[in-house]
């Protein structure tokens, strides 16, 4: 599937619009970042696959980039949170645009990345935090997200909800993974330090996830069916062309 068609005054409007929306809600915490004090893992997160569905990959990427650095200037964004949102916002935006291979990609160096980073990876020191990573990955590559990119032309709201939980789930996974990436870049090679984190986030952060996925699917659906219904993005309904990657 794709979604062609340049974009217009209107579009980029809009696409500016989100990046201060990005912004705004990036002052709003939600949880904290273990091993990180004073960051937090904020509303931002809800936005950035939003934003790739809706604008696609390239827009999605540079909202999120600029949205983040300004968040950073203000203070109250991170490196992780910055690589979580670009991350987010590309595979979602790959996935919507018939590009799923490239997201599939992406999602799969950066786990191995973070799974196998000499000394503090996962894969070493608490394999079990990578499961429910895996999990989204499987979800990525199956007939699930093949479904829910297809559902996104449905007219049922409950199948759209559906296909934007499913899309921003697996996005907002890599997005974590890209963030947990950055963490080991930046933390110094303590492996009791590592271990703690690995052990203590295994269980919090598929919840938190989910419940990302939950609040990009409840506010994605409702734009979508705006913008798509006002023809304020025209890229939005263009949705009927086939999957090109699966």
């Amino acid at each position: 599937m794709s979604i062609p068609g340049k974009l217009g005054t209107k579009e980029l409007a809009l696409a500016v619009t989100f990046t201060a929306l990005y912004v705004v809600f990036g002052a709003v915490k939600l949880s904290p970042i273990i091993g990180l004090e004073g960051q937090a893992i904020t509303a931002a997160a809800i936005f950035a696959p939003i934003i790739g569905v809706l604008f696609g990959p390239y827009i999605g990427v540079l909202s999120t980039l600029f949205g983040g650095i300004i968040g950073i200037s203000f203070g109250y964004f991170s490196l992780l949170s910055l690589a979580s949102g670009i991350v987010a916002a590309l595979c979602s935006g790959m996935v919507v645009k018939g590009k799923r291979t490239v997201s599939v990609i992406v999602y799969l160096f950066i786990l191995l990345l973070l799974a196998f980073y000499p000394v503090i990876g996962p894969a070493w020191l608490y394999p079990p935090y990578l499961c429910f990573q895996i999990i989204g990955f499987v979800i990525l590559v199956s007939p699930l997200q093949s479904a829910a990119i297809k559902e996104l032309n449905s007219s049922s709201n409950l199948r759209l909800l559906s296909a934007f939980f499913v899309t921003s789930l697996t996005s907002t996974l890599a997005g974590q993974i890209a963030g947990s990436v950055v963490h080991e870049l930046i933390i110094s090679p303590d492996i009791n330090g590592a271990t703690g984190i690995w052990i203590t986030t295994v269980l919090l952060y598929p919840i938190e996830r989910v419940i990302i996925a939950i609040g990009s699917a409840m506010i994605g659906t409702t734009l979508f069916k705006i913008l798509k219904n006002a023809n304020f993005v025209s890229s939005l309904n263009s949705l009927n062309h086939q999957e090109k990657c699966s």
